[in-house]
């Protein structure tokens, strides 16, 4: 890849990260109309219709897909959004959507790692160390930041924490899978299968759990989950699979940061949740950590095979 394509490819992320950004403060808005589990059904479940009907009226390639597809996927990836979007949820009612978004945010270290155990990708020292300084950025987050909110008097701290680190791994496999399967099989056929599988899975286990999905109840809640599912299912998606068309999974990773930025912000404007002084610190760390890795990705590489990817005895797609 091309020194301007690695950049392009840095900047969907970054873009991506901003329109997740998004999610903490119109989540937070919807707590006082719906639960946090049926947040995340409908928000997927809006997404998944409306890309389906782009497939048919102008892509209808988008339903073409082999077996392997179908299982690795829809089945796998579908597995991983289900479990993000209720651990998701739930950190943000518990901890806050700065807190929520800084916990989702140790997911760097763990991409960078297997990034380079399973797919092959280069960990070089740089990487690694902008990895861990957003990790140590978020956890400032945390321990600086407020959790009011809608939800969080009932759920509680420890739950927030329980979904947002549960979060994280979902997002980490989540990279690494679509760094693997985007080039396949296009980046439009992987978001779909996996929000498919998504919403499949959510519709059976939530029942089972005890959480069946309750419709929205007035105009105000389908608007604010036609707002999710706009922004942060769609559009930051979109984004964050043409990042990883173009970068490795762990600058990718690193670059979408800026969430937890860009979610403090409008929680403090919004809500009120407030950071602490030594809260804005860990996010200077995590826009510092951003800002660097960008200037590593506009660089001269010199080693412009290292964004390869494995190779595989075949191919997915049609």
């Amino acid at each position: 890849m091309s020194r301007g394509g690695r950049v392009v490819g840095y900047l969907c992320a970054v873009g991506a990260g901003a329109t997740w950004g998004t999610t903490g403060p119109l989540s937070t808005g919807l707590y006082d109309l719906m639960p946090a589990t049926s947040i995340g059904f409908w928000r997927i479940l809006i997404g998944t219709v409306a890309l389906g009907l782009w497939g048919l009226a102008f892509h209808r390639d988008l339903f073409r897909v082999d077996r392997r597809g179908w299982l690795l996927i829809g089945v796998g990836g579908g597995l991983l959004v289900a479990l993000f979007e209720v651990a998701y949820q739930f950190a943000i009612a518990g901890v806050g959507v700065a807190g929520a978004a800084a916990l989702l945010y140790t997911a760097p270290v763990l991409v960078a790692v297997l990034g380079r155990l399973i797919l092959g990708e280069a960990l070089t020292p740089l990487r690694f160390a902008l990895a861990v300084v957003v990790m140590i950025g978020v956890a400032l987050t945390v321990h600086g930041g407020s959790n009011a909110g809608a939800e969080a008097a009932r759920l509680g701290l420890a739950v927030g924490i329980v979904g947002g680190l549960l979060s994280a791994v979902s997002y980490a496999f989540t990279t690494l899978l679509a760094r693997f399967a985007v080039p396949q099989y296009g980046l439009a056929k992987v978001l779909f299968l996996e929000l498919v599988g998504g919403v499949v899975a959510l519709a059976i286990f939530l029942p089972l759990w005890g959480h069946t999905p309750s419709k929205p109840p007035s105009a105000a809640a389908w608007c604010g989950l036609l707002g999710l599912a706009a922004g942060s299912v769609l559009g930051a998606n979109f984004l964050f699979f043409s990042a990883v068309k173009r970068i490795e999974a762990a600058p990718t990773a690193v670059a979408a940061t800026v969430e937890p930025v860009v979610g403090a912000l409008l929680a403090l404007a919004l809500f009120g949740q407030r950071l602490t002084g030594l809260g804005w610190v860990g996010l200077l760390m995590v826009v510092a950590g951003v800002a660097a890795g960008y200037l590593r990705e506009a660089a001269p590489a010199p080693d412009q095979n290292a964004n390869s990817i494995p190779s595989r005895s075949s191919r997915g797609g049609p």
